[in-house]
């Protein structure tokens, strides 16, 4: 056996204490939500008909970084740290001088990086009294961690799960029901806002947004939990990021690269904001390339604008880049990535230059998610196939240059519930969806009106 080490590891005891708060540090003054009726700023008042203060607390914040509960730390235990890997056989197989590392989170209970928020959010709205949380999911690993978290903290969960979801990945509903949940295929007919998005059956995350939102504005015992693009979940997901410093600092090497898929931003803001403080603090040479599908291409097609967060109109609005937030995406297996805008924090350090994006079809992500697999032996679930893709990419660039670049990336999630997606892409029959220009240009038009961004 050789001396190299495959796996670097953590211990329980450094499990980061504080969250990492990347608002202290972004280049100048970033433009504030609005309400959706008045279009004035958005205050922590106009938050609590869904959020618990403790959250809203975290979402205004300015501080540099924000200290986890001890009983978030506490459940943190059951999967956390999470290995860092050295991609070593992926190297050679691409015959590459990259030096490939990957962060894992399919380890966790509902395999994937969602439960480092969802356990947040659980236990602040549980130490607020409230006793049930709606949300959205897309392809099932949210609505599976939120699931797994109301269970640990005596909470009931509502899930609305997007229709194209829903028929794809079964066995994520059953996930969701085996912790108690209780999950509907949206566009459902249980709320107004599911009832007049009848049209679109294939659902999208802006839609079953507005369900969720919809009931936990209707009732008092009921908040809202939302999985990714709001500032506190990016925060929450920082420890993604800290341990991955630490184990990069095991390993003896600087990331030249950092790597991930985008959504709505959870997983990208989690693994690169720690990252991100260090090349905006200290003047590190880092660069960051955020993946998305090009069925879903919000950061290389869409528009920096105020828009919903949902397709209703229901959220505040936010300073996003959007395809307008009645588009509805091709349904594409990433189901996590088909959503209509992205986190405000991430559309600003896009806007600033600070991270490049680049758009992926169908086919050539999982080209590269069977590459890996057959290499590394982890079958990664379709959203994090896009970060792979470009790892391969930058990883050949490399052997072209001749150069020996420390690639870092963020593998949030396995593909066991994938595997209907993996039969049709093996059989030749998966399809690569057209982006619609025309349907991204018609819901531009209906963007709400509110101050220019620029």
């Amino acid at each position: 056996m050789s001396d190299q080490t495959v796996k670097f590891m953590l211990g329980e005891q450094d499990i980061p204490t504080h969250w990492v708060n990347l608002m202290a540090d972004l280049p100048g003054d970033a433009p504030p939500p609005l309400h959706p009726g008045t279009k004035q700023p958005a205050g922590p008042d106009d938050l609590t008909p869904l959020f618990p203060m403790a959250l809203i607390l975290q979402e205004v914040s300015a501080e540099p970084q924000i200290e986890i509960p001890p009983p978030v730390r506490e459940a943190y235990k059951l999967w956390r740290p999470t290995p860092l890997y050295r991609a070593r056989r992926l190297e050679r197989e691409l015959d590459t001088p990259a030096h490939i590392y990957y962060k894992y989170e399919g380890g966790s209970p509902a395999g994937s990086h969602k439960p480092n928020t969802a356990v947040a959010q659980a236990y602040e709205n549980a130490a607020a009294g409230i006793k049930k949380l709606t949300t959205e999911t897309g392809a099932g690993q949210w609505g599976s961690a939120l699931s797994f978290a109301c269970r640990l903290f005596g909470l009931q969960c509502e899930v609305w799960m997007v229709g194209s979801s829903y028929d794809q990945k079964p066995y994520r509903r059953s996930m969701m029901e085996t912790w108690g949940a209780t999950v509907h295929r949206s566009p459902s007919a249980v709320t107004a806002a599911g009832r007049s998005q009848s049209e679109h059956p294939t659902g999208s995350l802006g839609i079953a947004i507005s369900e969720a939102v919809e009931v936990a504005a209707q009732n008092p015992d009921t908040n809202y939990a939302l999985g990714s693009v709001l500032n506190h979940v990016l925060l929450h997901q920082t420890v993604i990021g800290q341990e991955a410093l630490a184990q990069m600092a095991m390993a003896g090497e600087e990331p030249d690269i950092v790597i991930a898929c985008v959504g709505g931003g959870s997983n990208f803001g989690g693994l690169t904001f720690p990252f991100l403080r260090r090349v905006i603090r200290d003047g590190a040479k880092t660069r960051f390339i955020a993946a998305e599908p090009s069925a879903c291409p919000t950061l290389t097609r869409g528009v920096y604008a105020y828009d919903f967060g949902d397709t209703v109109g229901l959220t505040p609005l936010m300073p996003m880049y959007t395809l307008g937030h009645d588009f509805v995406p091709a349904p594409v297996h990433a189901g996590g990535l088909r959503y209509h805008g992205d986190a405000p924090l991430v559309c600003g350090l896009v806007k600033a230059g600070l991270v490049e994006p680049r758009a992926y079809r169908q086919n050539e992500t999982f080209e590269a998610a069977v590459r890996f697999a057959r290499s590394e032996g982890i079958i990664p679930a379709p959203e994090p196939a896009h970060a792979i893709r470009a790892v391969i990419d930058e990883a050949l660039a490399a052997r072209e240059a001749g150069e020996e670049r420390v690639i870092l990336f963020g593998l949030c999630g396995h593909g066991h519930f994938d595997l209907s997606a993996y039969d049709a892409y093996l059989a030749g029959q998966l399809e690569d969806p057209e982006f619609s220009d025309a349907d991204m240009q018609s819901a531009l038009g209906r963007l709400p009106e509110a101050p220019a961004l620029t």
